[in-house]
């Protein structure tokens, strides 16, 4: 179950990558149920949206805490 919630995350941060406020949520709240691993492959994942918005920027400290 939880390789599927760590789907669902990427899902709903792609679709919410519009707006960094909104971003900045999901990726608070994908800190608090994904396992370490996981939050690993949401930093590189997180990386490449950032490439093409470099906005969300400011959300990477949520995964450095």
């Amino acid at each position: 179950m939880a390789r599927a919630m760590y789907e669902y995350t990427k899902i709903v941060l792609s679709k919410v990558s519009f707006d960094a406020t909104l971003f900045c949520k999901e990726v608070q709240k994908a800190v608090r149920r994904l396992l370490p691993h996981e939050l690993e492959e949401l930093r590189i994942y997180i990386q490449s949206l950032i490439n093409q918005n470099p906005e969300l920027n400011q959300c990477l400290i949520y995964l450095k805490a």
